[in-house]
């Protein structure tokens, strides 16, 4: 008889975790149905992007809007995996009263990038990364700044609150973007990315919070290091969090900051 109610308890706490597995997998599933899926078409090109409203609107009202570049492991066609990081610090209740804005998550096809960067293995099996500036940006670099285009052109976008984010590819793709186009954003951050130091002169003027992880095998932290290193000279709102002893995914901690959206919203161009 023992051995039977035990049984029962089981599989009574076995159904309660399941269920409430599904729960969370639901919400989760919820949270980002938030995020309007749709697609920017231009001549023979297409870009996929899902796209985060503010929660309350009110005619007459300008907003920020937001660009999340992601890394290299989401690129595709589904239009879901760039949300994979990043996405949930925006559908946060408290967040999107706190913060009302536009959140843009362009997805990046397989086999390009956000920039032209290069790299390939040294001697030494470490990683040598090269920045080239080709003079057109990559395709889906390109379609994404003929979006934001489009949104600033729309007279709900404040042009003076807009921002970029991007981690891994995306950061270093972030990095590009305020070389190419200086003049639209008014603060960036970088996590785990990192580019050439010497264009930084031309983007200077907007302040950047890198993160990266001081144990990264995938990006050195150098590089964003030398990119912090030459920006610091000529902007005092420009940050570095290091975390010693996390790897490639900085992101989870620096997405995790509680005064990640507070630095970046308060900057204004």
């Amino acid at each position: 008889m023992a051995f039977t109610k035990m049984n029962l308890r089981i599989v009574k706490v076995t159904s309660l975790v399941i269920f409430l597995c599904l729960l969370v997998g639901q919400l989760s599933a919820q949270d980002m149905s938030e995020f309007r899926n749709e697609e920017f078409i231009q001549s023979q090109d297409t870009l996929k992007y899902r796209i985060l409203y503010p929660e309350k609107m009110k005619n007459g009202e300008k907003y920020p809007l937001v660009l999340f570049l992601h890394g290299s492991g989401e690129r595709g066609g589904d239009n879901q995996k760039q949300l994979t990081h990043g996405a949930k610090l925006f559908v946060d209740k408290t967040m999107r009263e706190k913060y009302p804005a536009f959140v843009l998550f362009p997805q990046c096809p397989n086999n390009v990038m956000w920039s032209h960067r290069k790299k390939k293995k040294s001697e030494r099996d470490d990683w040598i990364f090269n920045f080239p500036l080709e003079p057109e940006p990559t395709k889906p670099a390109g379609l994404v700044n003929q979006l934001i285009e489009k949104m600033l052109g729309s007279e709900l976008v404040d042009t003076n609150q807009v921002y970029i984010m991007g981690l891994s590819m995306g950061g270093i793709g972030a990095l590009e973007f305020l070389y190419r186009w200086p003049e639209k954003y008014s603060a960036a951050v970088v996590i785990c990315g990192g580019n050439d130091p010497q264009f930084a002169s031309v983007y200077c003027h907007i302040p950047v919070w890198f993160f990266h992880g001081g144990k990264d095998n995938v990006v050195p932290q150098k590089f964003s290091q030398a990119v912090y290193d030459e920006l610091k000279k000529r902007n005092l709102n420009t940050k570095y969090t290091l975390y010693p002893d996390a790897n490639h995914n900085s992101w989870d901690p620096a997405l995790a900051e509680p005064d990640l959206l507070k630095w970046l919203f308060k900057e204004r161009e």
